[in-house]
Formats: structure tokens, sequence, C-alpha cells
């Protein structure tokens, strides 16, 4: 008996029919997802490590520089480490003009801890007020507090000025701090973060408790919104900190200037005064530490506040 080899046809894919029985377009194989995927993440690294060099490069610079003596600041290149002088100038920073550096920083901390506080206080406060309580033009005066926002702070400063004028708040600490107490930002995030922390069952519970209004915002409602305080207080922080205009037109008294201001005017002199170049450079690197040190401290507040409401 004879035997016949059948030669078998490899199986193809018997196209999809979808439920009213037309014929569906094949998926892509999972080769091409895989690559299209890679190069997604190629691009989106590529781009984010070009952002991290340039935002990074200035920082550097400012590490490196702030090493460096006079001499080896013109006669060697901007990112090459020559001899140690770090403590050197930080000594030279803290001792020129009787350490006037010392008493920028401690009015920038003045200017900047107790405005931020308060700010954030007020600004919880509001946001708090718009959200729990119903009251005739809410919608209307929390639209006036948004139009807030859209003003840049440089154009009400002239207004401010002839203010502080009039009542005779020109040149003290008062014309930088009252200012900083108003922040409308503030006051609109705040409300976001009463309607994603503060359920108003809690608070019903505790009016029927017998707590009153204040109590209940201070007991109750306070707490739960520790983590949109801090992100409110460390965005008035970094604001505050860096209030350079207004310190600019409201001071004229160099012992008033914060730290920014006064590294400003000393720029402004350094043709006059070479020496002040090296401490206007390490001035730099010490006054973005406050900033650096808060960010690290309240990171793990700040980052829960910030992802408020993406998670239910």
């Amino acid at each position: 008996m004879s035997t016949q080899t059948a030669h078998r046809e490899a199986p193809t894919a018997a196209p999809r029919r979808d439920g009213t029985g037309r014929r569906t377009a094949p998926r892509p194989s999972a080769r091409r997802i895989r690559t299209g995927g890679l190069t997604s993440r190629v691009a989106v690294n590529a781009v984010l490590a070009v952002v991290a060099v340039y935002t990074l490069m200035p920082l550097t610079w400012l590490l490196i520089a702030s090493t460096k003596s006079y001499r080896d600041l013109f006669a060697t290149n901007p990112f090459s480490v020559g001899d140690f002088h770090l403590l050197t100038n930080l000594n030279a920073l803290l001792a020129y003009n009787d350490g006037v550096f010392v008493r920028w920083m401690l009015n920038s901390l003045l200017y900047t801890v107790v405005a931020s506080l308060l700010s954030t206080l007020i600004s919880v406060a509001c946001g708090y007020a718009f959200d729990k309580y119903a009251f005739p033009g809410r919608e209307k005066w929390f639209g006036v507090v948004l139009v807030g926002v859209l003003i840049p702070s440089t154009v009400v400063q002239l207004p401010l000025y002839l203010m502080a004028s009039e009542l005779g708040l020109v040149n003290t600490y008062w014309a930088v701090l009252i200012p900083s107490l108003v922040n409308p930002f503030g006051v609109y995030l705040a409300r976001v973060f009463s309607e994603g922390y503060v359920p108003g069952e809690v608070l019903e519970a505790a009016r029927v408790d017998g707590a009153g209004e204040v109590r209940t915002f201070v007991t109750v409602a306070l707490p739960m919104l520790a983590p949109g305080f801090v992100t409110i207080f460390l965005f008035t922080f970094t604001a505050s900190w860096n209030n350079f205009y207004g310190a600019l037109m409201m001071l004229n008294d160099d012992r008033l200037y914060p730290v920014n201001l006064g590294l400003f005017m000393w720029n402004q002199n350094v043709y006059q005064q070479p020496e002040l170049y090296p401490m206007v450079i390490i001035g730099s690197l010490v006054a973005v530490v406050p900033l650096i040190v808060a960010f690290l401290c309240l990171q793990r507040f700040w980052r829960s506040g910030l992802t408020a409401g993406a998670v239910k």
C-alpha cells in the first residue's frame, strides 16, 4: 500500500468579526506597541534631561564659583574647580560692613516667616468660608478674588506705595509685611483644599455636639487642612522670600533690606568695588539655603497637598 504525504498549509488567522458580523481591523502587534512605548519613553526622558541640565547648570556654577578666589573667578574656566576658598569667602561675607549680610538674612526671615504664617492662616480661613458658608454674593466675591490672581503684583506696587506714604509707613518693616498678608491665589487654593479635605458631615457633627463656628474651624477643619496649609505656606514663603520689587519700592534704609535687595545693591556697585563680586556670589548661595531647607523639611505635607483629590 502506497503512502502519500499531504502538505498542510500553515493556518491563517481568521478575521475577527464584531457583534454585527462585520470584519474588524487586526490589532497592532505587541512588538509595534513595545517599540512605540520605548520611543515615547526615550523622547520624554530626553526632554526631562535637557530641562534638568538647564535648571541645574546655574546652581552648579554658583556652587563652583563660591569656592573660588577673586582671581580664579576670571582666570579659570567657569565650571573648573580652582583653589578652595569657600570658608574664606564666607568669613568675608559675614564680616563685611559690620555683618550687614546677617541683618539682611534676619530681615528676610522676619518678612517671610511672619508674613507667610499670617497670610496662610488668613487664606485658609477665607477659602474655608467661601466653601462651607452660603452668604449673599459669595460667588461674585470669589470672582473678585480670581481677578486678583490675574493681576501681576508689580502693577499694584505704586498704589501700595502711595497708600503707605499717606499712612507714614514707608521705610518701615510694616511697609513690606502688610501687603504680603493678601494672597488671592492662596484663597483659591484654600477653597479647593477645603472642598477635598473637609466633609460637611463632620462639621455638622461638631455643631451638634455644641461647638461654635470658630472652635469648629480651629479644632476640626484646620487639622484636616494641614497638608493644604503647608502647601500654601510654601508657595507664600517662596513668593515672600523673592519679593524684590515691593521692598525696592518701600525701603531706603539698607539696614531694613531683605537679602535679595541687599545683594542687588552690592551687584550694582561691583565695578566701583570689585571686592564685592565674590561676596555677591557666596551671598546668593547662602540666600537659597532657607528655601531648600523649608522644602526638604515640609516635602511630605507638600506632596500630599499637591495630590489632593487625585485619589478618592
